[in-house]
């Protein structure tokens, strides 16, 4: 099966760098898990809110430059945050990524604090 993304996770994607939009675009047709984008380009008061709020440790996050997506699965008209489904839309992202010569990291790879909807540009690539 074939998913697309909605015109709500394009517009989120607006501002994010091109190589991980055209990863992005791929994944979707690769999945096996439909997903949609929550965040992408962050100003800096939102990475400060998310901060606050415990739902990030950093100040200096991929997503103030342009260069991080978060994404959820959306199963059965919802979004689900069940931890199997994120490796499944890993694999497509990977994929993508791989098939466009694109160096790209996945936060459910961390040793630490596993982030499974976090996709980012390598940083050794893309400073």
């Amino acid at each position: 099966m074939s998913f697309r993304l909605s015109q709500r996770s394009r517009d989120r994607l607006k501002g994010v760098h091109p190589d991980l939009i055209a990863v992005v675009e791929t994944a979707i047709r690769l999945t096996p898990v439909d997903f949609m984008i929550t965040e992408g380009l962050r100003t800096p008061a939102r990475q400060t809110e998310l901060v606050r709020a415990g739902a990030s440790r950093t100040l200096n996050s991929r997503h103030l430059t342009g260069h991080a997506v978060d994404v959820a699965a959306w199963v059965d008209g919802g979004v689900r945050w069940d931890w199997p489904l994120y490796p499944r839309i890993a694999e497509a992202f990977k994929a993508a990524a791989a098939a466009s010569d694109v160096a790209l990291v996945w936060g459910g790879d961390w040793p630490r604090l596993r982030d499974g909807p976090h996709f980012e540009l390598d940083r050794r690539i893309y400073p």
